[in-house]
């Protein structure tokens, strides 16, 4: 075991995978000598050369469709998307050509290697256009999966499982956490299920769903709820698609509460689908309506970027509500 950042778990697992496999490539908007723009791929060019890792041209398009020609050809590409707010010129690539490549051949060709990182999300005044959280978007596409990692011990763990996984996954990582979080990670090779949350506490009262950078706003206010003698339990539901319907409604099925947040807007979040399909599921076990704590429907803000975010506070205010109910 090693103590590691985020980032440097995150290097270490394209390390660990480009060491093991001579097919995975890993490329870019400044990911070569410069290591990225948060330094995730630092060194990797100078350790497997230019043909393994790359810069790319300032052209998301570009990027993945390029990236999907080559996974279709037996390559192992990671392509890097410098922010997450940059993905949108992707959009047509990813949704319409990597998600639905294998179904439109019959499974002739598919690009089930290519995994696409990308920072997400607020916490470093990065203003409207380096702070979103896309994540929903791309859930209401079939044929790809969609991961977010909480801590530098999940995060080598899911990036390794994605590459490894016979579909195209989208890895979004917590960018204000990348050094903020540091944890023990094992410096072998290991892989962390994908479409399977982790209970990180139980607890009978409420349970509280999150993913990604919102853990630790959970956390926080688990603390605070636990004071007034209210007992959480706690899931990270780590993949947004597939999402694990039956470790949240179980869960939901012994407290009779749910509370899920994160970070981007209300309407149309990925809260929203959590919350339907668990009011199908365990309507009659609800004690008060499934709540959710997000960002604020507006343009991500710049100056008030402290009250646009769904902190501790406001979970915490969601708890007692939901208990008080």
């Amino acid at each position: 075991m090693s103590k590691m950042n985020m980032l440097q778990a995150i290097n270490n697992a394209l390390d660990t995978a480009m060491g093991a496999d001579e097919r995975v490539l890993c490329f870019g908007e400044d990911v070569g000598v410069f290591g990225g723009v948060f330094r995730a791929t630092s060194n990797l060019q100078q350790k497997y050369g230019k043909a393994r890792c790359f810069n790319t041209p300032l052209v998301e398009q570009g990027i993945i469709g390029f990236a999907n020609g080559l996974a279709a050809q037996g390559s192992v590409p990671v392509a890097e998307i410098q922010f997450a707010d940059y993905i949108f010129p992707a959009f047509d690539q990813i949704v319409n050509e990597s998600a639905k490549f294998r179904y439109r051949s019959g499974d002739l060709f598919n690009v089930g290697g290519l995994t696409i990182r990308a920072p997400y999300g607020g916490g470093i005044a990065g203003g409207l256009y380096h702070s979103q959280s896309p994540e929903a978007y791309f859930a209401h596409t079939p044929g790809l999966k969609i991961v977010v990692p909480r801590n530098p011990h999940q995060a080598k763990g899911l990036l390794l499982g994605a590459i490894h996984d016979p579909n195209p996954t989208l890895f979004f990582e917590p960018k204000r956490l990348y050094r903020a979080s540091v944890g023990e990670v094992p410096d072998e090779d290991y892989r962390l299920p994908l479409g399977e949350a982790e209970v990180i506490k139980e607890g009978t009262d409420i349970t509280l769903l999150g993913w990604g950078a919102q853990m630790e706003v959970i956390e926080q206010a688990v603390e605070l709820a636990e004071k007034d003698g209210i007992s959480c339990e706690v899931i990270d539901l780590r993949t947004i698609l597939p999402w694990d319907v039956e470790t949240v409604a179980n869960s939901v099925f012994k407290t009779g509460r749910l509370v899920v947040t994160h970070e981007a807007p209300l309407t149309g979040g990925f809260a929203g689908e959590i919350a339907a399909t668990i009011q199908e599921r365990c309507f009659l076990y609800l004690e008060s309506p499934i709540a959710r704590v997000t960002g604020m429907d507006t343009p991500f803000p710049l100056v008030l970027e402290k009250e646009h975010l769904p902190n501790h506070l406001k979970v915490y205010e969601a708890i007692r509500a939901s208990v008080e109910f």
